[in-house]
């Protein structure tokens, strides 16, 4: 059903590790010219790497919006536009649950911009050759908090993730009529990558436990399977899915 991909261009945020990784691997994969961004030059080189001649490294701030905009309009010109956006950048930045009152503007700011900002940045940008098109995918990759609250109590990332699945409704019904589908996927807990293993870590026997006897299939997933759903929106089979949130969580 998501077998081939030739003949598309798609860009994965977020693709030095974790889920991001896996997206782009899985589209290069599977004939797709893959770029590859992430503002960790490094991971975001070897990520490339491991996807072979199809994938390019992109390094890239998303919250810079000048910066978003020079680099679509390179690619453009390289590879006649994006046909597949996945908005997969995000995080909490190193930051843990505190009380509001303990909250910075800067803190706040600094969430918002990566989770939510960059994906409205990268959406503005690739829209226009999109429109040109007839034809575009747009993935968002959010989260359980987004849906509920965040497990570690970080206001900003919880609303973050909330406000990207506003937008993705939003832009589902600015964006259909020129044949570009704007879907979300929220995944549930996955030991991704370094932040993830620590908050995995912090939880302790106990409450790792918890966490597994509270998901339906009793087990955690995998990069892997976030991957999958954001293949099925961007595949063919999913052109007339459009605004709609899929929790990819074990089941809860």
């Amino acid at each position: 059903m998501t077998g081939s991909f030739e003949g598309r261009t798609a860009l994965v945020t977020g693709a030095a590790h974790g889920f991001g990784r896996a997206i782009a691997l899985a589209f290069a994969a599977r004939g797709a010219r893959v770029v590859a961004c992430d503002i960790l030059g490094d991971g975001v080189a070897e990520t490339a790497e491991m996807a072979g001649a199809s994938c390019e490294a992109l390094c890239l701030d998303i919250t810079d919006h000048g910066g978003v905009g020079q680099a679509l309009a390179d690619l453009m010109t390289r590879h006649g536009g994006v046909d597949i956006l996945v908005n997969c950048a995000g995080g909490v930045l190193g930051q843990v649950g505190r009380p509001i009152e303990e909250i910075s503007p800067a803190d706040w700011t600094a969430i918002v911009a990566v989770n939510l900002s960059g994906a409205f940045y990268l959406s503005q940008a690739v829209a226009p050759g999109m429109k040109a098109n007839g034809w575009g995918r747009i993935v968002n990759i959010s989260s359980g908090a987004g849906l509920g609250i965040s497990l570690t109590g970080i206001q900003a990332y919880a609303s973050a993730k909330a406000g990207q699945i506003g937008l993705t409704r939003q832009l589902a019904h600015e964006l259909g009529a020129f044949g570009i589908t704007v879907n979300n996927v929220a995944p549930g807990f996955v030991r991704s990558n370094p932040t993830t293993e620590r908050q995995w870590q912090a939880m302790g026997k106990d409450g790792q436990k918890k966490l597994v006897e509270s998901i339906a299939l009793k087990r955690l997933g995998s990069p892997d399977d976030i991957a999958n759903a954001v293949l099925f929106f961007a595949s063919e089979e999913a052109g007339w899915i459009s605004g709609q949130v899929l929790s990819v969580d074990g089941g809860k």
